[in-house]
């Protein structure tokens, strides 16, 4: 049996945020649902669109923790963070798709460029699997 496929409101973490933040998942097309909520793909992986904020970021290399800690000599000094994810989640489902696009997995991860590694803490539903 495959993993729980990721839906709109599933929970995230980045390895450099502070706070947890939420999917969303933006309809395009006629929306596919799983278990209720709105299934995600690979490619929902836009910042702030798709992927919000997690508080603060603490990775050195965001340009502006980079220029706050070293205004403070040399004291990591985390700042708002805002996800720059470029590429899309991977891996996604290997037998499920949606609108042409690998189905999101709960095992999917996105890079950020400030070296961030987001993942899915929780998938959001449990029921229909990929």
């Amino acid at each position: 049996m495959g993993e729980p496929l990721v839906v709109a409101g599933a929970m995230l973490a980045c390895s450099f945020g502070a706070t947890p933040s939420s999917l969303m998942v933006v309809p395009s097309g006629v929306p596919v649902t799983a278990g209720g909520p709105q299934a995600a793909t690979i490619m929902d992986h836009k910042p702030m669109l798709n992927i919000a904020t997690f508080g603060v970021c603490s990775s050195i290399a965001n340009p502006t923790v980079a220029a706050a800690t070293s205004a403070a000599m040399g004291v990591l000094t985390p700042m708002p963070c805002i996800p720059m994810t470029t590429t899309p989640w991977t891996p996604g489902s290997p037998k499920t798709t949606i609108g042409g696009q690998p189905a999101l997995t709960q095992s999917s991860q996105c890079i950020c460029q400030w070296a961030g590694v987001i993942t899915i803490s929780n998938p959001g539903q449990v029921k229909v699997t990929g």
